[in-house]
């Protein structure tokens, strides 16, 4: 690996900004693959579910959901042990088509009517599938991009990964709204909510063709050239005492803390607002397409910020915001399905932009943060299974053990103090044990 083109590193500026590209096109790919399916969580109920309990079928919907949050450590694991021993590029191929494939296939599922339960099995399957390919995705892209960004700007430059899930999840928002204005109730229960899986497969065909573009990163060049990759990165990671310690640190403070605020704000909030609320679908999705819309500018900036001030300060004020917020803002969501119709969106609209704040000083900084806590030859692996064990475990989780909460104690409310609690516990973490990476030299 010493003189193959592909093994040395592109002229920074050029070179660095296609990896981008190339990159967030992917992730940005899988996020729209995989948050397609909570977007249509609601509607997905009646449709792969027995119809006669809309509360059951709503709860088996986010459930299904949460299965392919819960399978992603898995894959994880998997792909992140390959990704530190074969490479970050191949994992990626890999990883992207498993993905589109099982989103193309869930838009050619038979529904509940049609199939009855063999429905409900394939649609958990494919949800697995997807969980299986996210785990691996999410992290690894974010190793990627880090070890390829300019030092002094590296948290404004990696923190544009992490506007492919809103942006994915806005694109299939969107166009979820857009079907529902063009359609009438009847012929989007019958066909219209396949068209996103349909949309996936053009979009992966793209995918394809700008990851089989990408090198290799150069600090992955430079572990293969020296004979130091790790044959057991797993096994390397939990021996190793400080990696160890870290990846605690990034499950319970960066990964979970992040991933609580990006569901409740951007998932579970369009659940609330269309059941609990009783907003109609197309305004829910439009305001949660706002907070989306704001979230792109706070995220860069807070990408920055951590550049001039620091990781740690950043993602600690997040933190505490979503503390305070999370409750107050689905609290006066609430209050607000009692006011005139037409007194109602422009409010909810300023809480949605207040819910997204924390999320945005959160994520700005995070993917650095994720490759900058561990050393090169782990930190793939040491990278990807904590934060899939947040993200899924806690935060994919979240809509349905709020609902459930909800449900078992009869207060639309009562499950919003999970979300809080699991803040409050992740600031603590962050005060006491949250080290400051900007500026770590990643080759080490």
């Amino acid at each position: 690996m010493n003189s193959a083109p592909s093994s040395k590193p592109a002229k920074p500026a050029q070179g660095a900004h296609r990896v981008a590209i190339a990159a967030c096109y992917g992730t940005f790919l899988e996020w729209y693959d995989f948050l397609t399916f909570a977007a249509l969580a609601v509607w997905f109920g009646p449709l792969f579910f027995p119809p006669e309990d809309p509360t059951a079928g709503l709860l088996a919907s986010l459930a299904t959901f949460g299965a392919g949050m819960i399978v992603r450590p898995l894959g994880a694991a998997l792909f992140g042990s390959l990704g530190d021993r074969i490479g970050r590029r191949k994992v990626f191929m890999i990883t992207i088509v498993l993905m589109g494939g099982a989103t193309l296939a869930v838009g050619l599922l038979p529904t509940y009517a049609q199939a009855g339960l063999w429905a409900s099995g394939l649609l958990l399957l494919l949800r697995l599938l997807q969980g299986l390919s996210a785990g691996g995705e999410i992290g690894g892209s974010a190793v990627y991009l880090t070890e390829h960004a300019p030092l002094r700007s590296r948290g404004l430059f990696t923190s544009v990964l992490q506007l492919m899930g809103p942006l994915g999840i806005l694109a299939s928002t969107l166009q979820i709204a857009w079907l529902q204005q063009a359609l009438t109730s009847e012929e989007f229960l019958s066909w219209g909510w396949r068209v996103p899986f349909w949309v996936s497969f053009l979009l992966l065909l793209i995918s394809i063709k700008a990851r089989i573009a990408l090198h290799e990163t150069p600090i992955f060049h430079q572990l293969q050239a020296q004979a130091q990759l790790s044959r057991t990165p797993l096994r390397d990671c939990f021996r190793d005492r400080q990696t160890l310690a870290r990846m605690g640190i990034l499950f319970l403070c960066i990964s979970a803390g992040g991933g609580v605020l990006f569901f409740s704000a951007q998932v579970y909030s369009g659940v609330f607002l269309k059941t609990i609320a009783q907003l109609n679908g197309a305004e829910s999705s439009l305001l949660v397409a706002i907070g989306t819309m704001v979230l792109f500018p706070l995220t860069l900036f807070a990408g920055w910020l951590s550049d001039q001030i620091g990781r740690r300060p950043v993602v600690i004020t997040g933190l505490a915001i979503g503390c305070l917020s999370i409750y107050p803002v689905f609290y006066q969501w609430l209050a607000l399905s009692q006011a005139p119709a037409n007194a109602v969106f422009w409010p909810a609209a300023l809480l949605m932009v207040l819910l997204t704040v924390p999320l945005a000083l959160v994520t700005g900084p995070q993917t650095a943060l994720l490759a900058e806590l561990f050393p090169a030859r782990t930190r793939y692996s040491a990278a990807a299974l904590p934060h899939n064990l947040a993200a899924g475990w806690i935060g994919g989780l979240l809509p349905f053990i709020i609902t459930l909460i909800n449900e078992q104690t009869g207060n639309p409310l009562a499950g919003l103090w999970y979300p809080t609690v699991l803040l409050s516990l992740a600031l603590l973490v962050a005060l006491r044990w949250l080290p400051e990476t900007r500026g770590n030299d990643l080759s080490k």
